[in-house]
């Protein structure tokens, strides 16, 4: 047979089966009843259950995991537990599950308030290893519940000051990889080392968030002016830089890639409400950079913001090299296990390389390498969700983009809204918007080209009732 007619009977054969599904009625586009399968479950165990899938809903929605992320887990967790028949919804502060038993008993339905925000890297992945064992059978509901009361009670890993330490190296870390000298590296790690317990204290007094984020911009800015008023900084040095790092610092907290994650995956209320949070959370480090730069100018002082950056073999490496300290600091500042790290500056290298490559080699813009950039941080994350291990996937997503944050970006922005005005200020800042959208979109795009594929829920909850009636 020649490959032509083998080619017009393949045609025909897709064409026919076209026909019969066009003509023939199909299987319901939505399974409205579900059945109830051998028995149903009494009200206590449908209720432990429930308990369990909403402590973890709670500790993955609390350290930035996606809406869409921390609903498949949860339903894993209760189709792992014997409840198939579960529905979950997700706001930004709340979480409600309910499960669905049929026309012979009432549905139970539960809801939780999600009243913090708190990055715990360790208790993420000791979670995460919980629902995995009880997916394989090694735990039951009550067992878990246990291991589970065991693993968000436990404190932290290092002491608090480990985590000031962390985020004064990343610091220090991005002023390296944007040029700065020693000193001024040195100086970005004090600064940040001083806004983080400042920051505590406030957080102590109960001070809201978008007021740590004023007083964060105003100890960045206001402090690098002192010190160089003071002449700490040699000519040439670039004292601007101390402030970027320190934006680079205090944007990293924002949820900006689980935003873009819930809007894309249609949990359009979550992604608003994180969007209004990073909305004012920015509009706070604005109005606390701005303040002191006015302040600055009153006393004749100015920031001159640093120039492009350095470009050149020896260069890219020392900023590979920085990226990685930088991502490593970053999971370390929230409280990584010495394995994550390893995995959490290996990302940030790749991000990094890839950003640089893409800018000194090529004709790529920011906003365009640094989409390619964090697609090459999803895959990997991607990789790691279907690979498994002991680092969490939301390790490698936050630490490996952190080096790609528009902090110089955002105080050249901030630069010109205080000094040169309104119009050139604004466009600086829509690009720092676009760098920061562009980062979200390709880390969600990454993960979502490598995760593993799920089946269709629909399709899960008919295979786990097809059980033989007793």
């Amino acid at each position: 047979m020649t490959a032509a007619r083998r080619f017009t009977r393949r045609v025909r054969t897709v064409l026919r089966r076209e026909a019969h599904d066009l003509l023939h009625a199909g299987p319901p586009t939505l399974q409205l009843l579900r059945p109830l399968g051998p028995q149903v479950p009494d009200d206590a165990r449908v209720q432990q259950v429930l308990d369990l899938c909403m402590r973890v809903g709670e500790v993955l929605l609390s350290s930035g995991e996606s809406a869409g992320e921390t609903t498949e887990t949860m339903l894993r967790m209760a189709t792992a537990c014997g409840l198939p028949t579960v529905d979950v919804d997700i706001t930004f502060t709340s979480i409600t599950i309910c499960c669905h038993r049929g026309m012979s008993a009432a549905p139970v339905t539960s809801m939780r308030l999600v009243r913090y925000r708190s990055l715990d890297l360790t208790r993420l992945a000791e979670v995460a290893a919980i629902v995995e064992r009880v997916e394989r059978g090694e735990f039951d509901a009550e067992e878990a519940a246990t291991a589970l009361t065991e693993a968000v009670s436990a404190p932290h890993p290092y002491p608090r000051w480990v985590a000031t330490v962390g985020w004064a190296a990343l610091a220090a870390s991005i002023a390296l990889l944007l040029g700065a000298a020693p000193i001024t590296a040195l100086a970005a790690f004090v600064v940040t080392a001083l806004i983080d317990r400042i920051g505590r204290v406030l957080n102590r007094w109960g001070i809201p968030p978008f007021f740590r984020q004023v007083v964060g911009g105003l100890l960045a800015t206001g402090s690098t002016l002192a010190l160089f008023a003071a002449g700490v900084f040699p000519p040439g040095t670039q004292p601007s830089l101390v402030v970027a790092a320190g934006i680079t610092v205090l944007l990293s907290g924002l949820s900006v890639v689980g935003s873009v994650q819930d809007a894309i995956s249609s949990y359009f209320v979550t992604a608003a409400g994180r969007a209004a949070e990073i909305a004012l959370l920015s509009a706070g480090l604005l109005s606390g950079v701005v303040l002191a730069l006015k302040i600055g100018l009153a006393f004749g002082l100015t920031l001159e913001v640093a120039g492009p950056l350095p470009a050149g073999s020896g260069r890219f490496s020392i900023a590979v090299l920085a990226a990685a300290a930088g991502s490593a600091s970053f999971a370390l500042a929230g409280y990584a296990r010495p394995h994550p790290l390893l995995a959490a500056g290996l990302a940030g290298a790749a991000g990094w390389g890839t950003y640089g490559a893409l800018t000194q080699l090529t004709a790529f813009g920011p906003v365009a390498a640094t989409g390619a950039a964090a697609i090459v941080v999803g895959v990997a994350t991607g990789l790691l969700r279907r690979l498994g291990g002991r680092v969490a996937p939301l390790v490698v997503t936050l630490a490996g983009i952190t080096p790609l944050l528009p902090g110089l970006t955002a105080y050249r922005g901030f630069y010109q809204l205080a000094v040169e005005g309104l119009a050139s200020g604004l466009v600086t800042v829509t690009l720092a918007l676009a760098i920061g959208l562009a980062l979200a979109a390709g880390v969600t795009l990454g993960d979502f080209l490598a995760r593993p594929r799920q089946p269709n829920r629909s399709s899960v909850v008919n295979t786990a009732n097809e059980q033989p009636q007793q």
